[in-house]
Parts: C-alpha cells; sequence; structure tokens
C-alpha cells in the first residue's frame, strides 16, 4: 500500500497532499522535529523525532519503500528516499529521480562551495514560492500516487 511521507518542517504544501492523499486513501506521515499541530485525519500520523541534524530525514528514508512517495525539498533526503525505491516530489511540482538526481546533487554541492568561497554572500537565494508552485505540485502529486496505487 502506497504511503506518503511529508519532510514537514518548512513544507509550504502540507494541506495540498493531505488533500491528493485523502482522495486516494492513502496514509500519511508528517514527519518533523516539532512545531506542527497533530492532524485528527484517520489516515494521518504525525511523527515528532528528536532534535538533531537529519533526524527526520534518517526516520523517513528508513521507512520509504517502493511504492510510496515523499514530499520533500532536501535533496540528500531525496536521494536516500530514491536509493530505497521511493518516489520525490517538491513542493513546487518537481519530481526527482534516478534519472535527475545525480546532477540536482552535484549542483546543490557546486553551489554549497560557491557560497563558501563567497566572504560576502553569493546574492540571489530561491525564487519565491507561487501559486503556479502549488498547482503544478498538487498535479503532479495526482500522477504520482495513481501511478504508485496502480
Amino acid at each position: 500500500m502506497t504511503k506518503l511521507y511529508i519532510d514537514a518542517d518548512a513544507c509550504p504544501v502540507k494541506e495540498e497532499a493531505l488533500r491528493v492523499a485523502d482522495r486516494h486513501g492513502v496514509e500519511v506521515f508528517i514527519v518533523s522535529n516539532g512545531g506542527i499541530r497533530p492532524n485528527p485525519h484517520p489516515l494521518v500520523q504525525t511523527v515528532v523525532v528528536p532534535d538533531g541534524p537529519d533526524i527526520a530525514d534518517t526516520w523517513i528514508a528508513e521507512r520509504i519503500g517502493a511504492g510510496d512517495i515523499c514530499v520533500t525539498s532536501d535533496i540528500p533526503l531525496a536521494d536516500r528516499c530514491i536509493t530505497a525505491g521511493g518516489a520525490v516530489i517538491k513542493p513546487n511540482g518537481e519530481e526527482l529521480s534516478h534519472a535527475n538526481i545525480g546532477n540536482i546533487l552535484a549542483m546543490r554541492d557546486l553551489m554549497t562551495d560557491m557560497r563558501a568561497a563567497n566572504p560576502l554572500g553569493a546574492g540571489g537565494g530561491n525564487k519565491p514560492f507561487s501559486k503556479a508552485d502549488r498547482s503544478n505540485f498538487l498535479n503532479k502529486l495526482e500522477v504520482m500516487v495513481r501511478k504508485a496505487k496502480g
């Protein structure tokens, strides 16, 4: 049975993910290190992990498997989920897979190195989350859940 894992810290599409999961009867795990109000829906489990680096990521990566989906912007977590056989979608609707995760990891590492080498800081940052991103996420997650359920 397909499960949906949400890396909940700073996730802007929790409610959208829950709507899709509810429509398909998919069990949802909302994972964070606190600060998330429990959801009373019977398909939703709120998982609060201890504070610490990557503890929520490890919790998800140890449980996700084939047919499951993870919602995350965390690229190393995405890589771990894909390696474990799961599917990954970013909040903007971008699907991460074996085909693109290597390039995305390499670009992430390159940008980290560039920021570290620039003592004045690299400007720019990420573009703001938009209504189009939310819509793309809903559409893509719907497709991914249907595909996962077979």
